[in-house]
C-alpha cells in the first residue's frame, strides 16, 4: 500500500511540476521579449545551451548512484548508503570544479558563438560568468541528498521544492526586469534561488531521513560497478541532451542571437509536448522491465506492438496539432516578426514525429540494459549532428540545422538503434516486421495530417483568435476520426479498444 501511495503522490506532484516548468519559461520569455527584445532571449538560449553541454559531466553518474542505492535501502543498510552518499558528495564536488574550469577556458571563445551584434548595454562575459556560477553552484550544496528521496519513492519532495523555487524566481525576475529594465538584475538573482533550492531540499530530506549522513568509505567493487554503469549511460544521455544545445550554438554562431531566440521559442513547444507525452512511457517502464525478465521474446514483441499502437496514435495526433497550431500560436505569443517560415514548421513536425517513432522501442533497450551496446551509435549521432549542423547550417541557415538533426535522428537514433535492439533482444523476430507496422503508422499519420490541415485552411480569417479556436476544434476531432476510420479493421485496434473499455 505504501508503494502505491508514494507512486500516486509522485505522479501528482511530478505532473504539477511539469506544468510549472512548462508555463514559467513561456511567461519569462514573453516578458523578456516585450521589455528587452529578441537578442536578450538569444543570449539566454545560447548560455543555457553552452552550460548544458558542460553539464554532461554529471550525466550517468547520478543514475548509477541511485541504482546502487536501491538494494541497501530495501535491506535497511544505512552504513552502505552513507558510504555511497559520501562518495557521491566527493564526485559532485569534482564535477562542479570541472564545470568551472572548462567554463572559464571557454570565455575567450564566446565572441565566436555570437554572429553579428549583441545587446550593447551588457557585458557578455559578466553574464556568462553568472550562468556558469549558477550551474556549478548546486554541485557544492547537498545535491547528492536528492538521491535519498528518489530511492525512498519521495520524488514529490523534489517536485514541490523545484516548483516553489521556480515560481519564486520567476516572480522576482519579472518584477526586477519590469521596474529596472536591466538584464543584469534578471541574471544575478539566479544563483540566490539555486542556493535556496538546494538548502530547502536538503533540509526536507534530512528531516524525513535523519539516519543518512555522508560518511564512510565505499567498497572497491561498488566503485567499479558504478564506473561501468556510468560509462554506458553517460554516452547515451549525452547524445540526447546535446542535440538541441548544439543546434542553438550553431544557429547563434552562424545566424545571430535573434534567430537563436526564435528557434528556441519553437523548440520549447516541442519540448513541452514531449514532456507530457513522456508521462506515458514513464508510467510503463517499470512494467516493461518486469515483463522482459518474466515473459518470452514473442510475448514482449506483441506487447510492444500494442503500446506502439497507442503511443503512435498519441504521437501522431500531437504531430498534427503542431502542424496546424504552431504558426497561429506563435503569432499570438510572440507576434509576426518572430515567426519562422511554414517550411520550418513542417521540419519541426518531422523532427518531433521521428523522436516519437522510437520512444517505445527505447524502453525495451533500457529494460535490457543495452546502454553499452549503444555507445558507438550515440557517439556517431552526436558527431554526425555536429558535422551536418555546421555544413548545412552554413549553407541553408535554420532549415539546414533542423534537417541536419532529422538526418542524424533517422540514421542513428531510429535505424541503428532498432538494429541493436533486434540483434541483442528481439533476435528471433524479423526486423522488417517492425518496420512494416511502423511504416503503416507513418502513412496513416501523413494522410490524417493532410486531411486535417486542409480543413484548417477552409476558414480564412483575419482574426487570429477565431482562427485558433477553429483550428483547435478541428485538431481535436478530425485526426482521431481519421485514425479510427483507418484502423477500424486492425486487429490491434480491436485489442486496444477492448483493454480500454475494460479499464
Amino acid at each position: 500500500m505504501q508503494v502505491v501511495k508514494n507512486a500516486k503522490r509522485n505522479i501528482l506532484f511530478g505532473f504539477l511540476n511539469r506544468v510549472v516548468l512548462l508555463i514559467i519559461p513561456f511567461i519569462e520569455r514573453t516578458v523578456i521579449q516585450i521589455i528587452l527584445g529578441s537578442q536578450y532571449l538569444g543570449l539566454d538560449s545560447l548560455f543555457n545551451s553552452i552550460l548544458q553541454v558542460l553539464n554532461l559531466a554529471e550525466l550517468g553518474f547520478s543514475s548509477a548512484m541511485i541504482y546502487n542505492m536501491y538494494k541497501p535501502a530495501a535491506e535497511g543498510n544505512v552504513l552502505k548508503i552513507n558510504s555511497l552518499l559520501n562518495y557521491y558528495k566527493k564526485v559532485y564536488r569534482k564535477i562542479g570544479l570541472s564545470i568551472i574550469v572548462i567554463g572559464l577556458l571557454l570565455i575567450p571563445f564566446l565572441p565566436f558563438f555570437i554572429k553579428g551584434s549583441h545587446p550593447n548595454d551588457v557585458n557578455i562575459t559578466y553574464i556568462y560568468l553568472v550562468y556558469l556560477i549558477n550551474t556549478a553552484l548546486s554541485y557544492f550544496l547537498f545535491a547528492y541528498q536528492n538521491s535519498v528521496a528518489i530511492v525512498h519513492q519521495r520524488d514529490d519532495i523534489r517536485s514541490v521544492v523545484n516548483s516553489g523555487v521556480k515560481i519564486g524566481l520567476a516572480l522576482v525576475q519579472i518584477i526586477l526586469i519590469s521596474f529596472t529594465k536591466n538584464y543584469y538584475y534578471f541574471v544575478a538573482i539566479m544563483p540566490i534561488f539555486t542556493v535556496i533550492n538546494n538548502l530547502w531540499l536538503a533540509w526536507r530530506v534530512k528531516k524525513l531521513f535523519p539516519q543518512y549522513k555522508a560518511q564512510g568509505q565505499m567498497a572497491l567493487e561498488d566503485r567499479i560497478s558504478i564506473r561501468k554503469l556510468v560509462a554506458g549511460t553517460f554516452i547515451q544521455q549525452a547524445c540526447s541532451v546535446t542535440r538541441n544545445s548544439l543546434d542553438s550554438i550553431c544557429i547563434s554562431s552562424f545566424l545571430g542571437l535573434s534567430l537563436t531566440a526564435i528557434y528556441n521559442n519553437y523548440y520549447m513547444i516541442i519540448n513541452g509536448v514531449t514532456t507530457f507525452v513522456a508521462i506515458f512511457t514513464a508510467s510503463l517502464i517499470g512494467g516493461v522491465g518486469n515483463h522482459v525478465a518474466t515473459r518470452s521474446i514473442n510475448q514482449n514483441f506483441a506487447e510492444m506492438k500494442k503500446m506502439d499502437f497507442v503511443y503512435l496514435w498519441i504521437g501522431g495526433w500531437c504531430t498534427i496539432c503542431l502542424l496546424c497550431l504552431y504558426q497561429p500560436f506563435m503569432e499570438l505569443w510572440m507576434g509576426n516578426e518572430m515567426l519562422l517560415p511554414f517550411s520550418d514548421v513542417i521540419l519541426f513536425c518531422i523532427y518531433f514525429y521521428i523522436l516519437k517513432l522510437g520512444d517505445v522501442k527505447s524502453m525495451y533497450n533500457s529494460a535490457n540494459g543495452l546502454w553499452w551496446e549503444h555507445r558507438f551509435r550515440s557517439i556517431c549521432e552526436t558527431i554526425l549532428n555536429l558535422v551536418l549542423n555546421i555544413s548545412l547550417g552554413y549553407l541553408f541557415g535554420v532549415h539546414g540545422i533542423i534537417i541536419a538533426t532529422i538526418i542524424s535522428l533517422l540514421i542513428c537514433n531510429y535505424v541503428w538503434s532498432t538494429s541493436i535492439l533486434f540483434k541483442h533482444y528481439f533476435c528471433d523476430i524479423p526486423i522488417k516486421e517492425y518496420y512494416l507496422y511502423q511504416g503503416k503508422h507513418v502513412v496513416i499519420t501523413l494522410a490524417s495530417a493532410i486531411i486535417t490541415y486542409s480543413m484548417c485552411l477552409l476558414m480564412p480569417t483575419d482574426n487570429i483568435f477565431i482562427e485558433m479556436i477553429y483550428r483547435i476544434t478541428i485538431c481535436f476531432v478530425i485526426p482521431n476520426i481519421s485514425f479510427g476510420l483507418f484502423y477500424r479493421n486492425s486487429e490491434l485496434f480491436g485489442l486496444v479498444k477492448k483493454i480500454l473499455i475494460q479499464k
